[in-house]
């Protein structure tokens, strides 16, 4: 990951990860792991969006 990529890139980035957390809660069996990775992709949209604003943490509505 490069320090020089703009803020939509490091949206991009961020909303990528949040969602294979999301892919690999699905896939876990363990009950506590599957809600760990839900609450770390949520955290990282979370703070996606405080840092990029609204809308940022999610997939483009296009």
């Amino acid at each position: 990951m490069s320090n020089d990529s703009g803020p939509s890139e490091r949206a991009r980035e961020m909303r990528d990860k949040a969602q294979e957390l999301e892919q690999a809660a699905q896939r876990a069996t363990d009950p506590a792991e599957r809600q760990r990775l839900r609450d770390k992709a949520l955290h990282i949209r979370k703070k996606s969006e405080e840092q990029n604003g609204p809308g940022s943490g999610t997939m483009d509505p296009m």
